[in-house]
């Protein structure tokens, strides 16, 4: 098993006891596309931050590659966020001050194994952009060098939080597309979290995330080509 998430629990406190993960459980093999589903408010942002390594639990484990990464200190952590973990945001907070090819290279120059840009920009399709600045893209070209900054590390885990949820219909299939053919052609193992039900079809494995607790956890037996989603 590549991702094993077991009896995970997170509790806010702030003045009043919150708790947001309730003993979830998650299962992923290497190499699958997995989609967590849930309303706001339903920890699905929380549960992705500690399987990145952005923050941590209170309780259970999280084990990503047969390492248990909820026993890692905190210089383990920027380590495994480092050269593991790859991120992939809503908003896809590019330097704009740096071009695409500069923007994918911020990330290549402090790893130990990146892909090299050229490749990373050809799978994305944008070889004829590296020299332009994000303001010059559209949204749905900007969302292409995140996900490109994202895998030009090449970690084994890809974590997307709503990485549609700031585009249109087209320009989300076109990005949705884009992440199946990333989990083809690098075998990346992708999570993604979205609280748009049609996006279930795309992923070998969907867990509904509600109010903490993962109530339902589905095999896909047959998936879904992005561009046929239908919204």
């Amino acid at each position: 098993m590549f991702l094993s998430v077991s009896n995970l629990t997170k509790s806010y406190h702030t003045g009043i006891v919150t708790h947001v993960l309730k003993d979830v459980d998650l299962k992923m093999e290497r190499g699958q596309i997995g989609v967590i589903l849930g309303p706001s408010g339903s920890g699905k942002s929380t549960l992705m931050n500690i399987i990145g390594g952005v923050d941590r639990a209170d309780g259970g484990t999280v084990e990503v590659g047969g390492e248990r990464i909820t026993d890692f200190n905190d210089n383990q952590l920027v380590e495994y966020r480092r050269e593991r973990v790859g991120f992939v945001f809503q908003f896809y907070n590019l330097m704009p001050n740096l071009m695409v090819a500069e923007n994918i290279e911020v990330v290549s120059n402090i790893s130990k194994k990146p892909l090299k840009t050229d490749e990373v920009l050809s799978a994305v399709g944008l070889s004829d952009k590296k020299n332009r600045f994000p303001r010059e893209l559209s949204g749905g070209e900007q969302q292409r060098v995140s996900i490109a900054r994202a895998i030009v590390k090449n970690p084994k885990l890809l974590l997307c939080d709503e990485p549609t949820g700031a585009l249109d219909l087209e320009t989300s299939r076109g990005v949705l597309s884009l992440l199946q053919k990333v989990n083809a052609q690098f075998g990346t193992t992708i999570l993604m979290i979205t609280h748009n039900v049609a996006i279930a079809g795309m992923a070998h494995v969907v867990f509904r995330l509600r109010s903490g607790e993962v109530e339902e956890a589905a095999h896909n037996s047959e998936i879904i080509p992005a561009e046929r989603i239908e919204w």
